[in-house]
């Protein structure tokens, strides 16, 4: 049955029910690692947005081994949403960046009954071969599905150094490729409100992850905790953050040049309220989300609509 909000934009909930026959639910993993550009190796702190729990923040501590995570997630979120296929998440920091020896443990751990899907979110310039080759003989051998959650943040280079990303667009292209080759899908990661973007930006990002055939995007909102780069600069009132209706024309302009094939995870974040100091405009996400929703119905705007660049389409030349 479609549902009305399946006829705005392709919802990650319908695709999963689609591929897998049945609802299916992310458990959250979170494992004991960090990211090179917070150890030293590109530099230190990480992105200037980025606080010290990282993205998961609701994630159980990763003490627990990964089949205790799962478990206990399973169990609360199969009583909850009565759910009986799920996804083993790699959520916090970068997930490949580890040992070959110990990523392959954890992955090999999260292959437990009722896993139908693992994915693992990483940096564009943190998965190497060995890893691809490793997940493709899991894949094959066990008949679960590999996703690959790439940060990317922006398209627009100079935003990502500003926020010290410590890599450019040209590495997650690259990324982008190599994964390709093993038939993964991916997701990438965008936020739409970073203070250096405009709505140029927001276009540029619904054509590359358009032209890449990028599978999956999840969007966010920036949020700024306290005791950070950003964070101080914030306070300093060295940028301002655009208002929450403009953050809501971005999403939609973004779907609109969007291929409307990519399935889309979520329209806006969730975000940790404590040491934050400022969040989704102290409103909650859903609230924010079904204003979309509303606007994209009375404005008559859908994905893809304006996506007529694909495909050659975009060529130009003189009629003789």
């Amino acid at each position: 049955m479609v549902k009305e909000i399946d006829n705005l934009y392709r919802t990650y909930s319908t695709y999963l029910q689609e591929k897998y026959g049945e609802k299916v639910y992310k458990l959250p993993i979170n494992l004991p690692v960090t990211c090179p550009n917070r150890d030293g190796t590109l530099g230190h702190g990480g992105c200037t947005f980025c606080g010290e729990m990282g993205t998961g923040f609701e994630n159980l501590p990763y003490h627990y081994k990964v089949k205790e995570q799962i478990e206990k997630n399973m169990e609360y979120i199969s009583k909850k949403y009565k759910a009986n296929k799920f996804i083993a998440y790699f959520q916090d920091f970068t997930n490949t960046y580890l040992p070959l020896k110990d990523f392959k443990n954890y992955i090999t751990d999260a292959l437990q009954k009722n896993i139908v899907e693992i994915a693992i979110s990483t940096r564009p310039d943190c998965i190497a071969n060995e890893h691809l080759i490793f997940l493709k003989e899991i894949q094959e051998k066990n008949n679960v599905e590999i996703s690959i959650e790439l940060g990317l943040q922006t398209v627009n280079y100079h935003s990502l150094k500003k926020i010290n990303r410590g890599h450019t667009l040209a590495e997650y292209i690259d990324a982008v490729l190599n994964i390709k080759k093993y038939g993964f899908e991916i997701c990438t990661h965008l936020i739409l409100n970073l203070p250096w973007d405009n709505m140029d930006d927001v276009i540029e990002n619904a054509k590359i992850i358009s032209a890449l055939r990028i599978e999956q995007v999840k969007l966010h909102a920036l949020y700024i905790l306290d005791n950070t780069v950003m964070g101080e600069a914030y306070k300093k009132g060295e940028f301002e953050i655009i208002s929450d209706m403009e953050y809501q024309e971005r999403v939609i302009t973004f779907l609109e040049y969007l291929d409307s094939k990519i399935v889309i995870q979520r329209l806006i974040g969730r975000a940790p309220e404590e040491n934050s100091l400022f969040v989704n405009w102290d409103r909650s996400w859903w609230a924010i989300r079904d204003e979309i929703h509303e606007k994209m119905k009375k404005e008559n705007r859908f994905q893809g609509k304006k996506a007529s660049y694909l495909g050659g389409k975009a060529r130009r030349y003189k009629k003789f």
